[in-house]
């Protein structure tokens, strides 16, 4: 079994404990022995020793709204025209970059193709191409006149969601997902900014269109995630059971009591990043969408600042895949964490690791640096306690670990143990 050995850093553990000095022992994927006295571990002869010289050693990040299929698309409809064969290439390209700026686990939040997640998972899966761990979606399942519906009446253009109404053409939706093997169903039961007719205050799904399709991933053991910025689509769909929330913007205060008597098993991603590019840095933006998008963003903020307060597990992912908001600046939720919702950086890092790991559904063995749980970690040059925009500058991560294994190997730090001992 292979090991790999790191000295001399400062451990950051997911936990929220203060930061401590370790070496910590990896061996094969997990995580062996953490020893907090200095040379107290051993390593065999032929192990890897990396001296981290004072560095941050920490769980790999999670991205909660993951879309690298969305492939920095500069609209909606565009997505439609890419042939699935070149789309995959994409989504294989986005993926490996994800995981090179330190993303070692992805939770899909929608696909721009049905099998193109599912696809790209299992190759992952296989070692057959590099990246994050990953649990695959099902496109957006909206209804006709919602988000994601791009299509136009006089003419076809494929569009990058399926598009049913009524119950039972979305409980046949959710069963050809689950028989393809998405891990999640993706549904969109509110409007949101920019789609006419369904703006982000308006509730367009029915609860006979929900049920069907919670139903539907009950029996098979799949989870269901919603699109859901307006406060009665949120109430919805804690109703029937939705595990993951995105947005939640518009939350009332009956939302907000909902999700917190759910917070054992919901997860709320609110998506900050792509409301905060849309409204201040996108451009060409009319008094009125700019009046409604500065609404949702103050409202957001205050209501992810009381839901984290409650004990509801806030995580970052921030809607990254399009060209006014590009991945992989993912990491920049974290600092939107901090600078727009009052988490320090120990609760941003915790969201993005410990909760991550729970989302991930190996809450057990994920998202800490713990004896036992699987080595996804990262060698952060500084500290990102002190700025946590550290974590954004792909160059300042000096080690990138996935299931024991070097996605990125630090340069100029490594010596077998063997020859360490014959010096």
């Amino acid at each position: 079994m292979s090991q790999t050995l790191f000295r001399n850093v400062q451990v950051i553990d997911g936990s929220g404990a203060e930061p401590f000095s370790a070496d910590v022992l990896v061996a094969g994927n997990r995580i062996e022995a953490i020893g907090r006295q200095p040379g107290a571990l051993r390593a065999a002869p032929d192990a890897v020793v990396v001296d981290g010289l004072g560095a941050t050693l920490m769980p790999g990040l999670v991205e909660a709204h993951a879309h690298p299929s969305f492939a920095n698309t500069p609209s909606m409809p565009a997505l439609g025209d890419i042939p699935p064969e070149e789309h995959t290439l994409i989504t294989m390209k986005f993926v490996r970059l994800l995981l090179d700026h330190g993303f070692t686990s992805i939770n899909c939040a929608a696909a721009a193709k049905p099998r193109v997640d599912i696809v790209i998972r299992n190759a992952i899966n296989a070692g057959d191409i590099p990246g994050p761990r990953m649990l695959a979606a099902s496109p957006e399942m909206t209804v006709t006149g919602g988000l994601g519906d791009v299509r136009l009446s006089h003419m076809h253009r494929e569009t990058f969601a399926v598009v049913a109404d009524g119950a039972d053409e979305f409980r046949r939706w959710a069963r050809l997902f689950v028989r393809e093997g998405a891990d999640t169903l993706k549904i969109n039961p509110s409007g949101d900014e920019g789609v006419p007719g369904a703006p982000a205050h308006t509730t367009v799904m029915t609860d006979a269109e929900v049920a069907a399709v919670c139903d539907v991933a009950h029996h098979h053991d799949k989870r269901v995630a919603a699109h859901a910025r307006s406060a009665d689509s949120v109430k919805m769909v804690l109703r029937h059971g939705v595990q993951i929330v995105y947005h939640a913007t518009l939350a009332d205060a009956e939302a907000l009591d909902m999700l917190e008597a759910a917070k054992d098993r919901v997860f709320v991603a609110p998506t900050i990043g792509i409301t905060w590019a849309a409204y201040k840095e996108r451009g060409s933006l009319s008094a009125d969408a700019a009046r409604r998008l500065n609404h949702e963003l103050e409202l957001g903020c205050a209501n992810m600042k009381a839901l984290q307060k409650r004990g509801v597990r806030v995580l970052p992912g921030g809607d990254y895949g399009f060209a006014f908001n590009p991945m992989p600046r993912n990491a920049r939720d974290l600092e939107h964490f901090v600078r727009l919702l009052g988490f320090s950086p120990m609760e941003a890092i915790i969201a993005a690791t410990r909760h991550g790991g729970a989302l991930m559904m190996q809450g057990g063995e994920l998202g800490q640096v713990k004896e036992g749980y699987l080595a996804d970690l990262l060698l952060v040059d500084g500290d990102p306690l002190q700025d946590i925009s550290l974590l954004q500058d792909a160059d300042r991560l000096i080690a990138i670990i996935k299931d024991g294994v070097f996605h990125k190997a630090p340069q100029d730090r490594r010596r077998q143990a063997g020859k360490l001992a014959a010096e």
